[in-house]
């Protein structure tokens, strides 16, 4: 199977002054946190700023390690839940701080969206995430990446809404098929599960990308 992306007309550059303010975000946003869940779960955290370029997201790019499933992707910082955190907002702050030394806690949590499930191509482990979106108000914060990132970037929104990124992407490790993808600075690519939180937040936002497979 061959996937494909085609992309609708989208607005090229957005600010905190039109659909990407902290209001309108909370607006279209889920509260409160996952929903109870027996299997294995995690959370990720969107962290949301102000740039010189307009509104703009914090992405990690995970290190090549042996016997992650997600090893070198693009991805939001974030990870599983642990005993000791009382919900998944708890997870996705707890994981942000370790993989990039930002402590999200005093940031003004917007919501989340709809949970999704991943999990290794080929297995039958599932794995339930839910995304978690804050706002980060002020300077970028400084970033310290622990052994599990290989690069954090604050990538621009306008970025991720230009059609001339949309590509067809073969991820070698899953065979010939292409999947959608956005590239971003460096040659990366998002794909996959985070593509489809930007499709889902896009979306409540009434800015669909258009992606069809």
């Amino acid at each position: 199977m061959t996937h494909t992306v085609t992309l609708d007309r989208c607005v090229k550059s957005f600010t905190v002054e039109d659909i990407f303010s902290a209001n309108q975000l909370a607006d279209v946003l889920l509260p409160g946190t996952a929903q109870p869940h027996d299997g294995p779960s995690a959370a990720v955290a969107a962290a949301i700023h102000d740039g010189e370029r307009g509104a703009e997201l914090l992405f990690i790019e995970r290190s090549t390690m042996q016997g992650d499933p997600w090893s070198g992707q693009m991805a939001f910082p974030g990870g599983r839940t642990s005993s000791t955190d009382v919900n998944s907002i708890a997870t996705a702050i707890r994981e942000t701080k370790e993989e990039l030394g930002i402590d999200l806690s005093s940031a003004r949590r917007l919501g989340r969206l709809s949970d999704l499930e991943g999990g290794p191509r080929g297995t039958h482990q599932r794995l339930r995430v839910t995304p978690h979106l804050f706002w980060v108000p002020g300077d970028r914060p400084a970033i310290t990446a622990n052994h599990e990132v290989a690069n954090a970037l604050w990538i621009p929104v306008e970025q991720l809404v230009d059609e001339a990124r949309y590509i067809e992407y073969p991820y070698p490790l899953l065979g010939s098929d292409l999947w959608p993808g956005i590239k971003i600075e460096g040659e990366r690519v998002i794909w996959g599960l985070t593509l489809r939180m930007l499709v889902d937040l896009f979306t409540r936002l009434g800015r669909p990308l258009s992606i069809r497979s």
